[in-house]
């Protein structure tokens, strides 16, 4: 299984949102983030990047 940290950045700081991140989807400028065990978390922005051999996700996060 692979799991991934999610980091978001908004005016160019950039900060983890989510660990052990099992699942991501994108709709209408929302990134919905779902954990190891479930839990769900919902960001404005856009997948900018993923790199799924470091485990490494990063959004840009809506101003």
């Amino acid at each position: 299984m692979c799991l991934a940290s999610v980091y978001g950045k908004q005016n160019d700081v950039e900060t983890l949102i989510m660990k052990n991140v099992t699942k991501i989807l994108t709709e209408e400028g929302k990134v919905y983030l779902y954990d190891i065990i479930g839990k769900e978390t919902v960001v404005e922005g856009v997948l900018s990047m993923a790199d799924l051999t470091r485990g490494i996700v990063h959004i840009q996060c809506a101003n």
